[in-house]
């Protein structure tokens, strides 16, 4: 369900037309370069924000329709114009970038779908856009399936995360589970663990499935890449719980046999 460092961008796969290729590997590009600025390297918190700032100062240049400083928004730009994409999808995702430098802890589900909202939704939006079909019934379905999806990594990605001085799981259910950071460090899987996981996987199950009747509208190729996507998405959650949340030891991830049974429920869709 990856792709390199921007997990929420969607894989330039054969289902996706010819046409639209350069488009979507321009926003990839914009996408997975600003958050190797926000996560990679030894950079400082203060240069981070900075090189993030200066993708917002190049996102300022196309807006006002000058010349961008570099090749990346130049390509950024011609596709902003030819397919009328709402450059605040951009501006969101650069202001969960800076997020991910200045915040490690979430205190509750809210601010946590809050985040969401910026760090996966616009990329739905944007591709709804390239397909012209970003509707408010659409957008409402895409975003609950791309906040269940960042969900789900995040559920799938707890130890890689902590390693990152991140926690993602709110605070809240953290207490009210009865579970210490100290666990999450020690990677300590017990009953209460357990429990919470599956507290988090059905909470992003049920909002995944929410979602889903917009891959029955999309039509063509892009309703079937949706269809894997969600399926992909529904296959995590069913490892992640069958290890009874253990993710700290099996970190779920799609085998071939996976591919399988998500190619046959996307065709039961």
């Amino acid at each position: 369900m990856t792709v390199e460092h921007y997990e929420n961008f969607p894989v330039a796969s054969f289902l996706l037309p010819a046409r639209l290729r350069p488009a979507v590997e321009a926003i990839y590009t914009f996408a997975r370069t600003a958050d190797d600025i926000a996560d990679e390297g030894d950079a400082t918190p203060e240069q981070r924000l900075a090189g993030l700032s200066q993708y917002e100062t190049e996102l300022d240049r196309i807006v006002t329709n000058q010349q961008p400083g570099h090749s990346l928004f130049t390509r950024l730009q011609k596709v902003i114009l030819e397919y009328a994409l709402p450059v605040p999808a951009f501006r969101d995702l650069l202001s969960a970038f800076k997020q991910d430098v200045t915040t490690t802890r979430y205190s509750n589900y809210k601010a946590l779908l809050d985040y969401c909202s910026r760090s996966a939704n616009p990329v739905g939006l944007l591709m709804l856009h390239l397909y012209d079909a970003a509707s408010a019934k659409n957008k409402r379905d895409s975003d609950a399936i791309c906040s269940a999806l960042q969900l789900i990594n995040f559920w799938q990605d707890v130890a890689i995360d902590w390693d990152k001085q991140r926690v993602y799981i709110p605070q809240e259910d953290l207490i009210q589970f009865n579970i210490s950071e100290e666990q999450i460090a020690n990677q300590h899987h017990n009953a209460q663990w357990t429990a919470l996981m599956q507290f988090e996987t059905s909470r992003a199950r049920a909002l995944l499935i929410s979602g889903m009747p917009l891959c029955k509208r999309l039509p063509g190729r892009i309703g079937w890449e949706l269809r894997l996507v969600t399926q992909g998405g529904l296959r995590i959650l069913e490892r992640i719980d069958a290890v009874q949340g253990n993710v700290f030891h099996h970190r779920p991830q799609l085998e071939k046999a996976d591919w399988l049974i998500m190619l046959w429920r996307a065709f039961r869709m």
